[in-house]
């Protein structure tokens, strides 16, 4: 790889370091294993630096090595039973409300315009600077925020709208089995 390159990729890692750690965090719950997982992403990307024709796609291209590379340590995991006296209680966590939050937000997205959707996920999601989303997106800053303000609002307004909705049927339900 010629210098040049070389100084190229060691500022894009400063620059967007922070980024691609959250972006493993997402990826591993450990903040240690992120931080392994980022490293070895980096040092596979770095072998390939000169390959990746469009530098705007480095992000996409390292969040890619990540996914491989998580998939291949699961992989590769060892399981290890232990044996013992006694059976260790089994708790199961119980996640219908997560799903159901998410699913109410997945759901509750779609009333929002591509635009709109595509910058709400870019700032809140990717968790992405203003700057960063409005070149992602290629709009000015000023859209990005008036477009995440007027979409974050078309979200409260929704979320509102259907909870009243599902107290009137609640209420409604109440009527019925009163009467």
């Amino acid at each position: 790889m010629a210098q040049g390159e070389v100084l190229e990729f060691e500022e894009y890692v400063r620059t967007r370091q922070d980024a691609l750690l959250r972006s493993a965090r997402r990826l591993v719950p450990d903040p240690v294993d992120a931080q392994d997982l980022l490293q070895t992403a980096l040092v596979r990307t770095y072998g390939r630096w000169d390959g990746i024709a469009d530098k705007r796609l480095a992000d996409a291209y390292l969040r890619r090595v990540m996914i491989n590379t998580r998939t291949e340590w699961w992989r590769a995991r060892k399981l290890e039973e232990v044996p013992t006296e006694q059976l260790p209680d089994a708790s199961v966590d119980d996640a219908t409300e997560q799903h159901a939050d998410r699913a109410l937000l997945m759901d509750v997205m779609k009333v929002l315009a591509p635009k709109q959707r595509s910058v709400v996920v870019l700032r809140h999601w990717e968790q992405m600077s203003t700057e960063e989303t409005a070149a992602a997106l290629g709009m000015s800053a000023g859209t990005v925020k008036s477009t995440l303000h007027r979409a974050l609002a078309r979200l409260r307004e929704e979320l509102e709208s259907r909870d009243l909705g599902a107290r009137a049927l609640e209420r409604e339900e109440r009527e019925r089995c009163a009467a």
